[in-house]
């Protein structure tokens, strides 16, 4: 697995599993990266999930810190969105992007992603985006920055 060739060690568990924090600790990572979302497989299905995703926003990330934190893990990371939601919404991307930056942690703001395998292979989404490709190689960019509140947008967006 790549992931595993470049010196990381990726962990796949249930996001809300109680053994969370006692798992990740385990493996005494120096970097716990919260890329947790529980998006549809289309845009117009988003109203849908609202309930979900503001649940990973909130208590999953209540619940990484928790695990990053149990493991002494010298950083924390999470995505988070460059454009404005609604509601709800709105309260649970602040709480994850507050929790995250007293941990003290790296916020990354992503524009809508756009590219092979998303929802606007064209880039036509109305928000600020970014090509998949570049949101990769900008966040590992941001792995080891000051902590703090970072956007990751296309260049081209006005």
């Amino acid at each position: 697995m790549w992931l595993e060739s470049v010196g990381a060690t990726p962990v796949v568990r249930d996001l809300f599993d109680p053994a969370l924090a006692e798992e990740v600790a385990a493996y005494g990572p120096n970097v716990v990266v919260h890329q947790v979302t529980d998006l549809p497989s289309r845009s117009a299905l988003i109203p849908f999930k609202l309930l979900s995703l503001n649940k990973v926003r909130t208590q999953g990330t209540d619940a990484l810190i928790a695990a990053a934190q149990a493991a002494g893990a010298e950083r924390f990371v999470a995505q988070s969105i460059a454009f404005d939601v609604p509601g709800p919404a709105r309260k649970a991307v602040a709480h994850l992007e507050a929790a995250t930056l007293a941990y003290p942690g790296v916020v990354i703001r992503y524009g809508t992603f756009h590219g092979p395998g998303t929802w606007y292979p064209d880039g036509t989404d109305k928000h600020p985006k970014v090509h998949v490709e570049a949101a990769a190689r900008r966040t590992v960019g941001l792995l080891d920055a000051r902590p703090g509140v970072y956007e990751v947008v296309d260049s081209t967006y006005p």
